[in-house]
């Protein structure tokens, strides 16, 4: 049993390690030919408000969510964005605090939720999808209040920082 659960957890670490080499190598290529530098430029040349970028950004990267793990998100498309923070006067922490509670719930929300189908592997065979998707519901509308709470109320994001730092 040990041999087994020890063979499955190096193959798990290794399909994760994949993801995040051909993510990354991705990544590197598109900002080598400029890719990021074209988002970018584009971007920046349309009229939004920091708000509105904000929210462009969540829905992108909530739509990515879906069908991309998380790491892949991290790794290729949020350096995208990182550049686009300063010209918007957006803290990154306030940013990467978006984000991830973004992706939870992309994590969460169907049509993909691959959380559900995680949860799905390991239920008793009587639970089915369904009753997943039920329970996960109540959870998910509370994690999107609390993104619309962030959104009105920035200064939460810092108050622990601010408490551990001293801001």
């Amino acid at each position: 049993r040990l041999k087994e659960s020890v063979y499955l957890t190096a193959r798990t670490t290794a399909m994760v390690c994949w993801l995040f080499v051909g993510s990354a190598t991705f990544a590197s290529v598109f900002a080598y030919l400029g890719g990021q530098q074209l988002i970018s430029d584009f971007v920046t040349g349309l009229d939004m408000s920091p708000l509105m970028f904000l929210i462009v950004a969540q829905i992108i990267i909530f739509i990515l969510g879906w069908p991309l793990e998380w790491t892949e998100i991290i790794v290729i498309f949020v350096p995208i964005f990182l550049p686009l923070l300063a010209h918007f006067e957006i803290d990154p922490l306030f940013f990467g605090v978006l984000v991830a509670v973004n992706l939870q719930t992309a994590f969460l929300s169907p049509p993909m939720a691959m959380s559900a189908y995680y949860l799905k592997g390991i239920s008793p065979p009587h639970v089915q999808l369904s009753d997943i998707f039920r329970g996960m519901m109540p959870y998910m509308l509370i994690v999107i209040l609390c993104m619309v709470i962030i959104y009105i109320f920035p200064q939460i994001v810092y108050g622990l920082p601010n408490l551990i730092y001293g801001g």
